[in-house]
């Protein structure tokens, strides 16, 4: 057995795959996209392969496909809306939601993450985008935001999240019967937010405090991509854990490295697209068939090959990097060889941490609960 150190998996969860033309080979019916069978059948069966984590991505969908017998999209719930439906029919797996930082407004994006870890036992994350497009911007009456303004929109958007988790003490609740008291009001506390990001001068502030208790993990863990967040930001602790890719797998570790250097006590997680041999067919043979249709193309490093040189692979990343997130092509595909053939010999070799039920996502990545930064420090003799 390996004594590199134990890592963790992720799987993006999203439609059918990542590849454009994945919906081609799926399983399911548009109407299960609507009402929640795909999400179910999907979570579960990431969970009971051994994922760690299971991420949600958001975002305007493709357009329809005009050619004889092509998609016909009814729409899908957002990833929020999606994590949380996941949140009740789970038991170990994080549920990790893609959310925009820049065309959304924070106030109503952190009470939906605290309910989401409500409903998941403290499952949560966060995984912060900064989206560039236009016709978000045009969607929502804003100015087109872009370039470095990303960056700085994102960390204003994540620190006026965390202050409002911090805005209700761990103890507010109280539920005094006698009195008729639910909470202690002097447990809650204004944030005073002001944003610094804006670039169209408009900017916003939040006052608080939030709608809901605080999280049961305090704060739920942030997840960025690398090169979101300037310098400052993240000596600063902006984000819990940095999502690296590169040109090519073989690349990885160099990326791996250059994030940790960049953000010490952050956890490091490298992105892998994947496509595998699978049910009598060769990999590239696979990929050439999707392709035909849509090419595949995204800055990710991509695995193309048998389950047992992606088990290479992976052990390879994982003594480097503290997790690794898949992007299977085809998901209904390609996470059964995932489930059947790569992730048990991973956990015969002892790369991967095991599955915690009743553990939290912060408890995964070796964070300590933080105290609410407005409650007062503990009174001690020292004191005197």
């Amino acid at each position: 057995m390996s004594t590199a150190a134990k890592g963790f998996l992720a799987l993006e969860l999203d439609g059918d795959g990542a590849h454009p033309a994945a919906w081609r080979k799926a399983r399911h019916t548009p109407a299960e996209l609507l009402d929640g069978t795909r999400v179910r059948a999907t979570v579960l069966a990431a969970e009971s392969a051994g994922f760690h984590v299971a991420t949600f991505a958001d975002g305007s969908l493709p357009a329809a496909s005009s050619e004889p017998g092509g998609r016909d999209i009814p729409g899908r719930l957002n990833a929020l809306q999606r994590a949380a439906f996941a949140g009740p029919v789970t038991g170990s797996i994080v549920l990790v939601p893609e959310v925009d930082t820049v065309y959304t407004e924070p106030f109503h994006v952190s009470t939906q993450l605290a309910s989401l870890d409500y409903v998941s036992g403290g499952r949560a994350g966060w995984l912060v985008a900064a989206s560039d497009r236009a016709s978000d911007a045009a969607a929502v009456g804003r100015s087109h935001v872009s370039g470095e303004a990303l960056g700085r929109e994102a960390a204003d958007s994540i620190e006026a999240g965390r202050r409002l988790w911090d805005s209700w003490e761990d103890d507010a609740v109280i539920r005094d019967v006698a009195t008729g008291r639910y909470i202690d009001v002097d447990k809650l506390h204004y944030v005073d937010f002001e944003s610094t990001g804006y670039s169209d001068g408009a900017g916003y502030s939040v006052k608080g405090p939030s709608i809901i208790p605080r999280p049961l993990q305090g704060q739920l863990p942030v997840l960025a991509p690398a090169g979101l967040l300037g310098p400052d930001q993240l000596s600063a602790g902006t984000a819990d854990a940095l999502l690296v890719s590169a040109p090519t797998p073989e690349l990885l570790a160099g990326e791996v490295a250059d994030a940790r250097a960049a953000a010490p006590a952050a956890a490091v997680i490298a992105e892998l697209d994947v496509v595998l041999d699978a049910r009598g067919q060769g990999a590239a043979g696979r990929l050439a068939e999707l392709d035909a249709h849509t090419p595949w193309e995204n800055s990710r490093a991509r695995f193309i090959g048998t389950a047992a040189e992606l088990t290479e692979l992976l052990a390879s990343v994982l003594e480097t990097a503290d997790g690794v997130r898949l992007h299977p092509a085809v998901l209904d595909v390609d996470l059964e060889e995932l489930a059947q053939l790569v992730l048990p010999a991973l956990r015969r070799r002892g790369m991967l941490v095991p599955q915690q039920p009743g553990s939290t996502f912060r408890d995964l990545l070796g964070l300590q609960r933080p105290a609410s930064r407005y409650a007062a420090a503990p009174f001690s003799a020292a004191d005197n």
